[in-house]
């Protein structure tokens, strides 16, 4: 399981350090892909295979079934760490997170999510009343911590 914060810079070629943490989950080599929210998501290969799985079942005839496949797939890339725990950002997925120096790694669950820092600030700083109000409507869900 994924999971954990860590801010990191890129360095001058793109490319960014995974924390040894969640190298371990992700593997040395790894998809990442447009997320939601505008951040990146990484996807180990196992889990990724079961994605793929996922959305193969999903019906071709519906449009929102086809705008989703393609968000999600028409970005990805299979990434390979180096020696030094490092890959290369596709350019086109920095240009659609916001990334461009300072950055945030945050594991959730199955997947690493990567985030401008200043996005991740701005879209994940909630209050206690908000906090209290997103526990309820899950506790109606079944969601119960």
């Amino acid at each position: 399981m994924l999971m954990g914060e860590y801010n990191h810079n890129l360095d001058a070629k793109g490319r960014l350090i995974i924390p040894a943490k969640l190298r371990y989950e992700l593997g040395d080599s790894f998809v990442v892909t447009k997320g939601f929210d505008g951040c990146l998501y990484c996807y180990g290969e196992k889990e990724w295979k079961n994605i793929e799985e996922k959305f193969r079942t999903m019906p071709q005839f519906n449009k929102d079934a086809r705008k989703i496949t393609r968000f999600f797939f028409a970005g990805a890339a299979p990434v390979e760490l180096d020696s030094q725990g490092r890959f290369l950002i596709p350019q086109s997925l920095r240009e659609y997170a916001g990334i461009d120096r300072e950055v945030v790694i945050v594991g959730v669950l199955d997947r690493a999510e990567i985030w401008d820092k200043k996005r991740f600030t701005d879209k994940n700083t909630y209050s206690d009343d908000e906090m209290d109000e997103v526990a309820e409507k899950l506790s109606d869900l079944g969601l119960n911590l």
